[in-house]
C-alpha cells in the first residue's frame, strides 16, 4: 500500500481556451491535513472535482486511495467524501432525515446506521438539534451537517471545498476542530481555503494560483521560502507612510496589510534606520516599526510576484 492518499501526475484541465488546472503534481501522504491555498480562480475547485470523478481530466492522472479517477470512480468515490462549497441539503427535512438520506445514498447498512447516526450527532455536536429542519439552522450548524452527512459512510479521504467561508469566527474554530478529531480517526484531509491563517493549521500547504503549483511543503518550510526579513511598519499618516515605503532603497516587496504595511527585504536593521529617519522627517507619526516573523500571506504575495 502506498503512504499517499492521493498522488496526483500532470493533472491538467482544460476548458476551452481556458486551462483551469496545468499539469499539477501533488502527493497527499495518508492521515494528514493537505491545505490547498490559493484565490478565487486559482483553480481549487477544479482539481477537487477531478479528484472526486465529477468531471473527468484532459490530460494527466490521479489516484485517490489507490484507485484512478477515471477507470475505478466507483471504488474512489466508496473511499472518498465530498463536501462543495454548496453542499445540497434538504431544508425541509430534519437534520436526523438529512443524515438518513444521505446514509441510504450511500448504502450505509441498517445494522451500523444507528451507531454511525449517534456518533455524529455527538461529533457535530448536533444531538440537541436532530428534529430541528435544516433551513432552521444557523451557517454554522449547516456546515456541520453538511460535513456530518459526507462523513455518514466512514470515507478515507475527505475533500473539503472551502468548508468555513460564510460562517462565523466560532464556528470555523469548531469546523476545525473536528477536522482534527478526525485525523485521530487516520482520515486524511484535502481543504481548500482563500485564508492564509487556516493555511497554517494544515501539515502541509500547497499554494495554486492560475492553476499552478506554486510551492509546497510544511508550514514551517513555507514560511523560510522568501529567504528575506519582513518588516511591519505602522505610522500616520497613512498615504506617506505608503509613499516613503515605496522610495526608501532596501525594499523588494510593500504589501498591505490593514492598517499597517509589511517589507520584504534582505537588510531589516538598515530599511528600519531609513524608515524611521524619511518618516520623522516627512512629519509622520511612527506606531510601529519591528522585524516580524514572516506569514502564510507573505509567502503566497512573494511568490506569486514570482510568476509571469
Amino acid at each position: 500500500m502506498s503512504d499517499y492518499a492521493i498522488e496526483i501526475q500532470q493533472l491538467t484541465r482544460r476548458f476551452g481556451t481556458l486551462t483551469a488546472v496545468d499539469h499539477l503534481d501533488l502527493a497527499v501522504p495518508r492521515g494528514e491535513i493537505f491545505g490547498l491555498v490559493g484565490p478565487d480562480g486559482a483553480g481549487k475547485t477544479t482539481t477537487l472535482r477531478m479528484l472526486c470523478g465529477a468531471i473527468e481530466p484532459t490530460r494527466g492522472t490521479a489516484h485517490v486511495a489507490g484507485f484512478d479517477v477515471v477507470k475505478q470512480v466507483e471504488q474512489v468515490r466508496a473511499r472518498l467524501g465530498y463536501m462543495p462549497q454548496a453542499f445540497s441539503l434538504y431544508p425541509d427535512l430534519s437534520v436526523r432525515e438529512n443524515l438518513n438520506f444521505f446514509a441510504d445514498l450511500y448504502d450505509v447498512p441498517a445494522a451500523r446506521r444507528a451507531t454511525r447516526m449517534a456518533q455524529l450527532l455527538e461529533f457535530s455536536r448536533l444531538t440537541d438539534f436532530q428534529n430541528r429542519r435544516a433551513e432552521h439552522l444557523s451557517g454554522g450548524m449547516k456546515k456541520k451537517l453538511a460535513l456530518a452527512c459526507t462523513l455518514i459512510h466512514e470515507p478515507q479521504v475527505l475533500l473539503l471545498d472551502e468548508p468555513t467561508t460564510g460562517v462565523d469566527p466560532v464556528s470555523r474554530r469548531e469546523l476545525w476542530r473536528i477536522l482534527y478529531d478526525l485525523l485521530r480517526a487516520s482520515v486524511t484531509i484535502v481543504v481548500t481555503t482563500p485564508y492564509m491563517d487556516e493555511a497554517e493549521r494544515c501539515n502541509r500547504v500547497g499554494f495554486l494560483m492560475d492553476g499552478r503549483l506554486l510551492e509546497s511543503g510544511t508550514p514551517t518550510e513555507l514560511v523560510q521560502l522568501p529567504r528575506r526579513a519582513v518588516v511591519e511598519l505602522k505610522a500616520r499618516p497613512r498615504k506617506v507612510m505608503q509613499a516613503v515605503a515605496r522610495q526608501v532603497d532596501g525594499i523588494e516587496s510593500v504589501q498591505i496589510f490593514g492598517d499597517r504595511l509589511h517589507l520584504l527585504t534582505a537588510d531589516a536593521d538598515a530599511v528600519c534606520a531609513r524608515l524611521n529617519e524619511r518618516l520623522k522627517a516627512e512629519g509622520a507619526q511612527v506606531l510601529t516599526l519591528r522585524t516580524i516573523r514572516p506569514s502564510m500571506e507573505d509567502v503566497f504575495m512573494r511568490l506569486a510576484e514570482r510568476e509571469p
